[in-house]
């Protein structure tokens, strides 16, 4: 026959809840939201500075290749 369960009869007892895994995920959770967080930073900063570091490399480009050439050729001649 089925047991009868009695209802209020002793003291309930609580588990222990087991937080080591909830604990790991939670973890894995906050260290890729600081990659992603960093990387957008990058990114941000990349992108608002590309336009000046474009011509600043242009400007460098012009004088190692045109200027400084024809002021060597001229010194040599």
């Amino acid at each position: 026959m089925a047991e009868e369960i009695e209802y209020g009869k002793g003291v309930p007892m609580v588990i222990e809840p087991q937080m080591g895994p909830i604990d790991n995920v939670v973890a894995d959770i906050r260290y890729r939201a600081q990659l992603i967080a960093r990387n957008q930073k990058l990114d941000s900063g990349v992108s608002s500075t590309g336009i000046i570091g474009f011509a600043a490399g242009f400007v460098f480009v012009i004088l190692m290749a045109v200027i400084l050439p024809l002021i060597i050729w001229q010194v040599i001649y």
